[in-house]
């Protein structure tokens, strides 16, 4: 939790605003960082919340829809490239679509003493919905995936989401006993 409230602020305070948005972007909708970097604006539905990723830039090479949230919504509105470039991700000074933010990337997490790789961000994503609830095939269909098992290595349980399903077996067996002294 620490360390996420440092990354967050960090994406939310840097000067470097258009790959610190390109970060919350990945954190918010789980997507890999080329479909990211490949998203053009007619791709996205903003009254529908809906980013269709074609299949020319998706790993599966299936079309692929992703819900789009709050957070990403927020970050679709704060880059200021609708209606004067075909890509949502533009570099101001080149006026071109980055290709890449890696070394921007490795400066800013190693600014607060972590050692991310963007792609940490897609599993931040997974991991974080499966330990809220989230079931598992949800997670999948999110990220795209054809196969359970690529799913279920993002899927990372901390004790304390193992704990809370081990409370919930409690709360079973609990209920059961009253409802048998009755």
């Amino acid at each position: 939790p620490e360390e996420l409230k440092a990354l967050l602020n960090l994406l939310r305070t840097d000067k470097n605003r258009a790959v610190c948005l390109i970060a919350l972007f990945l954190m918010s909708t789980g997507c890999r960082l080329n479909e990211a970097l490949q998203a053009r604006w007619d791709q996205i539905d903003k009254p529908n919340r809906v980013w269709l990723i074609p299949a020319s830039n998706s790993k599966s090479k299936r079309c692929r829809p992703v819900p789009l949230n709050d957070s990403a919504m927020d970050v679709l509105a704060q880059i200021d490239t609708e209606e004067k470039f075909a890509f949502a991700f533009v570099s101001k000074a080149s006026k071109q679509p980055f290709t890449t933010i890696a070394k921007v990337w490795l400066r800013l997490t190693a600014s607060i003493g972590l050692r991310l790789r963007l792609h940490d961000l897609r599993h931040f994503h997974a991991s974080s919905l499966v330990q809220n609830s989230v079931p598992i095939y949800s997670v999948k269909k999110l990220l795209g995936h054809a196969n359970i098992v690529t799913t279920e290595r993002y899927a990372y349980l901390d004790n304390a989401t193992l704990a809370k399903a081990s409370k919930t077996m409690d709360a079973i067996l609990m209920d059961a006993k009253h409802v048998e002294s009755v």
